[in-house]
Order: structure tokens, then sequence, then C-alpha cells
């Protein structure tokens, strides 16, 4: 209870800081995620019918995963600097491996009778990609889209590491500050927004394998 009114406290005395920093934190995690899946979805796309860079693309997802977000912002600061640009890169590079591998995934598991009865009726292999694996892929797909949005909002509070704002400025500063209630509202919120992406992808994912699956 008293953490609690220690955070109610802050935030009643502080609001606009408050809505600033989960402005900043959203904003980086909507631009980040895009900008993952517009690098993942079309290099997914052109690798997946050729087996070697395919598999040079998922061990390359395999390697980026094992690299902390941390390291990746240190990597980025003395190529880009400070601010929203590098973190928002940082965060697409969170972003591309679990869409890009299941991507792939869901393409791999594509009917091969639905494939084939596609070529037979004289589909381009194109057609046949965008067509008939590309919608058979996207219940995976959106799997993977569902562990990168997640991923992302979570690793948008090391963006303060770097001047990129969000949520994590409310951590680090109640930190300096000895500020109880403005790091644990920090801490509770980034907590509160992974946990509703993480539902919201969800029901979104369950809705979609049941309009797939009719």
């Amino acid at each position: 209870m008293q953490m609690l009114g220690a955070m109610l406290s802050w935030l009643t005395a502080h609001p606009a800081a408050f809505t600033g920093a989960v402005g900043e934190h959203l904003l980086l995690s909507v631009v980040g995620l895009a900008l993952g899946i517009a690098v993942a979805v079309p290099l997914g796309l052109a690798v997946a019918h050729r087996p070697r860079l395919a598999e040079l693309a998922i061990a390359s997802s395999g390697l980026l995963r094992t690299v902390p977000s941390l390291a990746v912002l240190a990597a980025l600061l003395p190529l880009l600097g400070v601010g929203f640009t590098p973190s928002v890169i940082a965060l697409a590079l969170v972003a591309v491996p679990p869409v890009l591998v299941n991507l792939l995934a869901g393409l791999r598991a594509a009917d091969p009778a639905a494939v084939a009865a596609a070529r037979g009726i004289g589909m381009s292999p194109g057609q046949v990609l965008f067509r008939v694996e590309l919608p058979l892929a996207l219940p995976l797909l959106f799997s993977g889209l569902r562990v990168a949005a997640v991923q992302v909002v979570s690793a948008a509070a090391l963006a303060t590491f770097i001047g990129g704002g969000g949520l994590g400025d409310l951590v680090t500063q109640g930190l300096a500050l000895l500020d109880t209630g403005r790091m644990l509202l920090g801490a509770a919120s980034i907590a509160a927004l992974a946990l509703l992406t993480e539902a919201g992808f969800g029901l979104l994912e369950r809705r979609l394998q049941q309009r797939v699956g009719a």
C-alpha cells in the first residue's frame, strides 16, 4: 500500500510528465516495430525459396537475438549519436528476428497440396507465394509479430540510456533522485504496457487463426 501510495502521489503531482513519457514510449515502440516489420517481411519473402539464403537469415536472426538490447544501443551510440533515431533503429533490430523466423517457418509449413494445386492451375511463383503460401503463413507470422511487439515495448525502456525518452526516464530519474514513487510508476507502467500488448496481440492472433481455419 505504501508503494502504491507513493506512485499515486507522484502521478497526481506530475500528470503531464507521466503522459508525456507514455506517449514517447508508445511512439518509440510503434515506429521501431513498424520499421522492423518493414525490414523482416520483404527479406523473408525474398529468401523464402532460396534455401541457403533462408538458412543464413535464420542463423543471423539467432545471433541477433543473443545480443542484449543494451549492447545494441551502445553499438549504435558512436554511429548515430543519441536521441530518437538510434533508439528506433535498435528497437527495429529487436523486432526483426521473431518476425523473420516465424514468416519463414510459416512459408515452409504451407500445405504442399495447396501449393501444388496452385502451380497446377498455372500460377506463377510470385502468385503462389502471395496468394497461397503467404495467407497460409499468416498465423505463424502474426505469432512472430506478437513476440516482437512485446519485446519492443519492453526494450524501449532502455532508450533512456541514449536520450530516447519514454518510461525508462522515470525509472532512471527515480533511481538518481531516490524518488520511489517515480521509479515504481515507470517500472509498473512498462510492465503494464507489455502485458496489454501481449493480451491485445494474443486476442488478434486467436481471431486470425479462427478466420483462417474457417
